[in-house]
């Protein structure tokens, strides 16, 4: 898999083209602002792009402008955004643009080598990746008494977090020890009481659930 590495620290975007030169991908280019990604993607069409959301020159939300663009331009490549905190508007604005192919990670999560292999891999054969904190703070958010999302039960919630991070049904039975039957029926549940109608696209859909919840 080709990658696309955009970051203005130079030791985050070397250390990350450097780790994933050593799990196999192949790194087409790396960047500092938002203006070279976009021309390296444009000169590499890599798989992946992987985009810094704060880079020059105001430092506030050029690289998710960037991956905006990207997405429009050239909608098959996947799109793996890194954050030093949890902002939900950074990630909902992303997820508004397109669901597959799409993943939002702190950079914390970059240091661990397996999680961010499957990462990269994930966005980049379509599927969506959601930080764990974010999820969190979408799904944990406070709401008004009359949000058809206080109807869930803690086991649905607990799912419906699973299914925001990516996960299959059959990796949510597994993490939460039950079978894959009973995965089905908690999803069908969550969708029926949040009035969302069902799609074969696990990851669109459970992206459209946390949207939903965010405009409440």
């Amino acid at each position: 898999m080709r990658v696309a590495v955009a970051d203005d620290a130079v030791i985050l975007r070397e250390g990350l083209a450097r780790l994933l030169a050593e799990a196999g991908f192949e790194i087409v280019g790396l960047a500092t602002d938002a203006d070279a990604l976009l021309e390296l993607v444009e000169r590499t069409r890599p798989d992946v792009a992987i985009v810094d959301i704060r880079m020059p020159p105001t430092h506030t939300d050029e690289g998710l402008r960037a991956a905006k663009i990207i997405r429009v331009r050239w909608p098959t490549i996947g799109l793996l955004v890194l954050s030093q905190h949890v902002n939900t508007r950074y990630a909902l604005e992303l997820l508004s643009v397109a669901t597959d192919g799409v993943g939002y990670l702190l950079k914390e999560r970059v240091s661990d080598l397996a999680e961010l292999s499957a990462s990269v891999n994930r966005v980049g054969q379509g599927g969506s990746v959601l930080d764990p904190a974010v999820v969190a703070e979408l799904v944990g958010r406070r709401r008004q008494a009359d949000n058809p999302l206080q109807r869930l039960t803690d086991r649905e919630r607990e799912v419906l977090a699973l299914m925001a991070e990516g996960r299959s049904n059959r990796a949510i039975a597994e993490r939460l020890v039950v079978t894959e039957h009973t995965i089905e029926k908690h999803v069908k549940n969550i969708l029926g009481t949040l009035r969302l109608p069902q799609s074969p696209d696990d990851h669109r859909r459970v992206l459209a659930v946390i949207t939903y919840l965010n405009s409440q």
